[in-house]
């Protein structure tokens, strides 16, 4: 079930917005939606001596690290009363054990006995089965478009730091087409780019296509946990001079480092291809391109006022010496 962030934050929308009570009731909607698939999902659990909560604190305590009551309830989002009579509940069935902590001895850390695993693993095997069957519904395109949905509300909304590992690869089919439809659409939302920006990146990823010389031209996109997170795309200027383009990292998963990966791999690339020169060009208004540029060993070679995609713009070059 998705839930909101209670906490207030600049420019938060009122209740007589009919956009922002239009996303609110989206939400809602998915909500009881997501909460009849979690139903079905659990069917076997109305057939058990178990609850959801107590499955879910065995599910957790299954994956093999002895943790704290503490940490499990922060975990879990439960009440640590509630949970503690649980866990008591628990230790009297045998289902798990207490230790001491070695680092803390006012804690103790709680695992599964050989009896608690035994028990576990039908529901486990179970919900495994349940999986299956929901996705087998599916097309193989579709449980991935699904997994990736799921992974992408994980993402925006998890509470944990979004520093899992980014893979750096070629793009797959329909990816450099989703890459020009989402960076169109946020610069779009964001400072009103009208379509010809739109019609400059599909330019850039049709003549990349087109060329098809992996030898003098490389496109990657930025993968965390299955889910497109940044790209970028260098392609020959001259036969010494290659240019940077479609460089994009997430909103949400900026500051991270992801671009700083990015723009390292072109230069690497750049070198390895032969090209004595790098360039970047972006607008001055943006500071994050130009910190990114500045870290990885650009300089600013010059800027000129344009008019671009319906706005009056200062686009700086930025060149590196290979």
């Amino acid at each position: 079930m998705l839930r909101t962030n209670p906490k207030k934050v600049s420019g938060e929308p009122h209740l007589t917005d009919s956009e922002a009570l239009r996303r609110a009731q989206a939400v809602r909607h998915f909500n009881r939606f997501y909460t009849q698939c979690i139903g079905a999902l659990h069917e076997h659990l109305a057939k058990s001596e178990f609850s959801l909560t107590e499955v879910r604190v065995l599910h957790e305590l299954s994956r093999g690290r002895a943790q704290t009551a503490s940490v499990l309830g922060r975990a879990l989002g439960l009440d640590s009363g509630y949970l503690s009579r649980l866990l008591t509940s628990f230790e009297r069935r045998d289902l798990i054990a207490r230790r001491p902590s070695d680092t803390d001895a006012r804690q103790s850390l709680i695992a599964l006995t050989e009896h608690g695993h035994a028990t576990y693993a039908p529901f486990d095997a179970a919900a495994v089965q349940e999986a299956l069957a929901l996705l087998g519904q599916l097309s193989a395109l579709s449980q991935e478009q699904l997994i990736a949905a799921m992974k992408l509300i994980e993402r925006l909304l998890g509470d944990k730091p979004k520093h899992e590992l980014v893979l750096l690869r070629e793009p797959r089919a329909g990816e450099c087409g989703w890459l020009v439809h989402r960076q169109a659409q946020w610069f779009a939302a964001q400072y009103g780019w009208d379509q010809t920006f739109e019609g400059l990146l599909a330019r850039v990823v049709a003549d990349y296509a087109q060329r098809n010389d992996p030898l003098r031209e490389k496109c990657w996109v930025a993968e965390q946990e299955g889910v497109v997170v940044g790209s970028v795309c260098i392609v020959g200027v001259s036969t010494t001079v290659a240019g940077v383009r479609l460089l994009w990292v997430e909103p949400d998963v900026r500051h991270l480092g992801i671009g700083t990966q990015l723009l390292g791999e072109c230069v690497r690339f750049a070198r390895r291809a032969g090209y004595t020169k790098l360039t970047l060009t972006t607008a001055s208004t943006f500071a994050e391109p130009r910190r990114l540029c500045e870290r990885v060993g650009f300089r600013m070679a010059g800027s000129a006022a344009a008019s671009r995609f319906g706005h009056d713009l200062t686009i700086e070059r930025w060149e590196l010496a290979l």
